[in-house]
């Protein structure tokens, strides 16, 4: 089944969270130079770790659209860059998780479609997940 082209509601990374995780990796193997001080091994990790943050950037670029809510149901993000539809029977429920941790509470949406369980969080959604907990709810027929 294929995702409606036109979608009533959808929530994307906010274009900040790649540019920081780009600037990261720069700074990364920045700091790795001078640091490393001619040993291969501290180079080698902060460029592995500058490499990795620059793969999750481009994820970030690549398929910026986490969620997508319509009439037929929701479009979340499957994989690295890849899409799923779940019609709107496939969705058992949708809950916001809060967990406190070092004083500091995090929301955490959660779409339950039974066999899979989707988790996205304020990066993913560039929104609370509590309002986007809301309007998918709301957009339920």
């Amino acid at each position: 089944m294929h995702p409606p082209s036109s979608p009533a509601r959808q929530w994307r990374v906010p274009p900040a969270v790649p540019a920081v995780k780009l600037a990261g990796a720069v700074g990364l193997a920045a700091l790795g130079l001078p640091l490393a001080g001619g040993d291969p091994v501290p180079l080698a990790l902060a460029v592995a770790a500058a490499v990795g943050l620059v793969g999750w950037a481009v994820r970030d670029l690549v398929a910026p659209v986490r969620l997508a809510v319509d009439a037929g149901g929701i479009t979340v993000v499957r994989g690295y860059a890849g899409r799923r539809h779940l019609p709107w029977d496939a969705v058992e429920k949708v809950t916001v998780d809060r967990r406190t941790r070092f004083g500091l509470t995090g929301e955490t949406l959660e779409i339950d479609a039974g066999e899979s369980l989707h988790l996205l969080g304020r990066a993913d959604l560039g929104a609370s997940p509590t309002e986007v907990a809301e309007e998918v709810l709301a957009a339920r027929p």
